[in-house]
């Protein structure tokens, strides 16, 4: 009978041989045998041998060398008792404070809990430690003697904060939408020195964004192992110095069937099910799977292969790339049109800049993006500061990006336009005007948009998501978009502004000559 992979096919190797002196992973695979009868199977052995290694010594100081651990196995490989396992360990071993056990759908995180608590309980050796059992709705949690906890919460941006936690159980992340709940949660650990966020889960896709860029950059350090950095437009280039820095800080363990794998190519399996053959998940069951899944559901749950979102461009076939010329810039003496937006998370600022080429085409190129806003005052008022009149356009209210209105306004030498009401449809159906324009067989009768080729801006063209306002109108859906589209809104703000119609005031013939008698 074939068997699962004991080794994942990616992960992040040991600095050091693994020894019980180099590694917490022996002492709970010897505890979990001797003290709960559980006795692990290899790879979930292989993994707690890898995933907490440390760094010093146990004889001086130590702490463990990861402060994520990434795993990501196929489902029903027994995700859920390798936490459990982990939970007690830390509680009853290492006697931390807090644990606390999260997951987009509480009875996930509930059932992990519960099973420690029954083990707990049923042990003759741990039971006499429990202080307090208490389960009221939506509020778990095992308290036991010398102020140790295990909590648990669903993951969202108000349930962990404000606690400082030792270890973080997050199941299933790729059920993660936004990095809300994982900016709170994972940010407990800050002030504890060797501290741990577990998380275990399938693989994701499109829209699971927390799980995609924790793997993404994990990746990149192990020198993109299956091409999924280079496939990403550059988004993920980091320095030397990070690199560096996330090699310690995330631990990748992936057991994932190759991209080449098809459905039915059973090493694949293999790669991606450790637990196969080992009693309670077999290649027949694999094989009932292949034959009655829907093929990306299979690949996603049996192989724990990624499938991305697929999401039709959102302008005509062949027009963004028509529109792309590496030798665009705006001609030396036309106005500069400015525009900004922020991401949906609120991590990213892009800002962008709209003006005439000497061909007459309108030419966008986003000129600055960094994470978050603070930045933003100051590089506006470098460049007022050089004596230029700046206006820059921006949603003016319901987006991330309406909180700088004021605080841009306030910015001497800098006029802020605020695209409102219906101002957001029509600067969004102009802007896809002249992006369409340059579509083979177009007829459509419009300034072409030219740009250069800009990986972050690119991307946000192919993925971008829209929303309907009624009549026909649409604006840009920054939340519904599996990527940060705030390059391609502020883009839309830049063009919207070069193209705006500026009302002027009606003058009387009278007032301007008087009266004309014949």
């Amino acid at each position: 009978m074939r068997k699962g992979k004991t080794e994942p096919r990616i992960f992040t190797p040991p600095l050091r041989e693994l020894t019980p002196e180099t590694t917490f992973g022996y002492d709970v695979i010897e505890w979990s045998r001797d003290v709960l009868g559980i006795t692990l199977l290899p790879w979930e052995e292989w993994l707690f041998i890898h995933a907490l290694e440390i760094v010093g010594s146990f004889d001086s100081e130590w702490k463990l060398r990861f402060r994520i651990v990434l795993c990501l196995v196929a489902r029903q490989n027994g995700k859920s008792i390798m936490g459990m396992v982990l939970s007690l360990f830390f509680m009853y071993v290492l006697e931390v404070s807090l644990i606390l056990g999260t997951a987009q759908d509480l009875s996930q995180a509930e059932e992990v809990w519960q099973g420690a608590v029954q083990y707990a309980q049923d042990s003759e050796e741990l039971k006499d430690a429990i202080e307090k059992i208490m389960e009221g709705k939506g509020s778990k949690e095992l308290r036991l003697t010398g102020f140790r906890r295990y909590k648990v919460a669903t993951a969202n941006r108000k349930n962990t904060r404000g606690k400082t936690s030792n270890l973080v159980l997050m199941d299933e992340l790729r059920e993660h939408r936004d990095f809300l709940a994982w900016n709170a949660a994972s940010k407990t650990t800050k002030a504890v020195r060797s501290a741990l966020v577990w998380c275990m889960s399938n693989a994701g896709d499109g829209n699971s964004v927390v799980l995609r860029h924790l793997r993404m950059q994990a990746h990149m350090v192990l020198g993109d192992p299956d091409g999924i950095v280079k496939n990403s437009g550059g988004k993920f280039d980091v320095s030397e110095e990070a690199g560096e820095v996330l090699s310690n800080a995330i631990g990748l363990f992936e057991w994932s069937a190759a991209p080449h794998r098809g459905i039915w190519d059973r090493e694949g399996w293999a790669e991606a099910n450790p637990s196969m053959g080992y009693g309670f998940l077999d290649e027949e069951t694999i094989a009932a799977d292949a034959a009655s899944d829907p093929e990306d559901g299979f690949r996603t749950e049996d192989l724990c292969q990624w499938i991305e979102a697929t999401v039709d461009p959102p302008f005509p076939e062949g027009a963004w790339e028509a529109g792309k010329d590496p030798n665009s810039r705006i001609a030396d003496d036309a106005p500069l049109h400015f525009g900004i937006d922020v991401s949906s998370d609120r991590e990213y600022t892009s800002i962008a800049v709209c003006g005439l080429t000497k061909n007459q085409t309108l030419h966008i190129e986003v000129i600055a993006r960094s994470h978050g806003m603070g930045w933003v005052v100051d590089w506006f008022r470098n460049i007022t500061d050089a004596g230029r009149k700046i206006r820059v356009a921006m949603q003016g209210n319901g987006a991330p990006v309406s909180a700088l209105v004021d605080v841009l306004k306030a910015i001497e030498g800098l006029e802020v336009i605020e695209c409102v009401g219906r101002d957001l449809a029509i600067w969004c159906g102009r802007f896809w005007d002249g992006i369409a324009v340059s579509a083979p067989g177009s007829e459509l009768d419009a300034v072409p948009i030219v740009h250069r080729p800009q990986p972050i801006l690119d991307l946000a063209a192919n993925v971008a998501v829209t929303k309907p306002l009624g009549d026909g109108a649409w604006a840009w859906n920054r939340d519904k978009s599996s990527e940060d589209i705030s390059p391609l809104v502020a883009c839309t703000m830049a063009h919207g502004l070069a193209t705006r119609v500026e009302v002027q005031e009606k003058t009387s013939a009278y007032e301007e000559g008087g009266l004309i008698f014949l």
